[in-house]
């Protein structure tokens, strides 16, 4: 398999979860537990979780979190994990051990489902995802979030698809995003997607409008395209280089990822191939060494088994 474009990634995902619908998270099942994930796990744990009682950590801090909070568990107050990962493999697996050493029921959302962190997680939940290619993870947490928001995977394309790009779009060295507040959590996966396909070769931001209000914007740029989705931009940019995008009422959290993700692929189709040309030494090289691990990592993420 090829290495595609995010855009094109983002498109075969809603086409597959037309066929393959995610099963169904509650979340009432959790009260307050511990959210753990890295780097777009936790995000995507902070979206499924935004309107309800959780303790959010990642690899970095998950043990002083459990430290910090043991008073808490003592008193039966957190009794609850859950742990996110797409491969159910690397930090997870400690993430789930340590959990479990605190006598946490712990459930592991991934989508694999013979993972290593599944052998020792109470409850594993597992979704199916496509093939992608190494960081991509756009079914792996797109499944996740349509599990809670239930969106028209149909409607989500065809939003998509309407979208009328400026016919300047490629020309810009910087792309700036501005989201409606109830979409934060999705700001820190565009910056996270800036670093795995661009690197330092393009500024790309995203901010939340309540953020986008803190001097997020001094210095307005020509060359800087401001992207508002969601809202009309009066404020930020240079005024000749704006652009606003509409959305239905019926947008959730998977509309959301999918349009920006779209966008984001867009601009990587316009821009040199950083992604390709770097992430095979990535995989063989040092990526899994900064794990400790000797044996390299898929560029190409199998998908799941029929």
């Amino acid at each position: 398999m090829k290495i595609i474009n995010l855009d094109e990634n983002v498109l075969k995902a809603l086409d597959f979860f037309n066929n393959n619908k995610p099963p169904k998270l509650n979340l009432d099942q959790f009260q307050l537990p511990f959210v753990v994930g890295s780097g777009n796990a936790f995000n995507t744990g902070k979206i499924l979780f935004a309107d309800k009682a959780a303790v959010f950590a990642d690899e970095s801090n998950y043990k002083s979190v459990l430290k910090a909070f043991k008073p808490a568990m003592d008193k039966k107050l957190i009794t609850q994990a859950l742990v996110i990962s797409s491969s159910g493999e690397k930090d997870s697996i400690w993430e789930v051990q340590e959990s479990k050493k605190n006598n946490l029921h712990t459930t592991l959302l991934t989508c694999s489902a013979d993972c290593t962190a599944g052998k020792y997680a109470d409850k594993v939940i597992v979704y199916k995802k496509i093939a992608e290619p190494y960081t991509y993870n756009v079914s792996t947490y797109l499944g996740m979030m349509l599990s809670t928001t239930n969106e028209d995977v149909k409607l989500v394309k065809q939003q998509l698809e309407k979208a009328q790009f400026p016919e300047n779009f490629n020309s810009y060295e910087s792309y700036s995003f501005v989201l409606p507040d109830n979409y934060v959590n999705i700001c820190p996966m565009i910056d996270i997607k800036k670093s795995e396909l661009f690197g330092p070769h393009l500024s790309m931001r995203a901010f939340s409008s309540g953020h986008a209000r803190h001097a997020k914007f001094v210095i307005p740029w020509e060359k800087e395209l401001v992207i508002s989705i969601g809202e009309k931009n009066e404020f930020y940019g240079h005024p000749d280089h704006r652009w606003d995008i509409d959305l239905p009422e019926s947008t959730n959290s998977g509309t959301m990822l999918s349009l920006t993700y779209y966008i984001v692929g867009k601009i990587q189709a316009a821009k040199n191939d950083y992604f390709k040309q770097n992430i095979e030494n990535y995989c063989n090289d040092y990526g899994p060494k900064a794990y400790g691990k000797n044996e390299v990592l898929e560029v190409i993420v199998p998908g799941t088994k029929e």
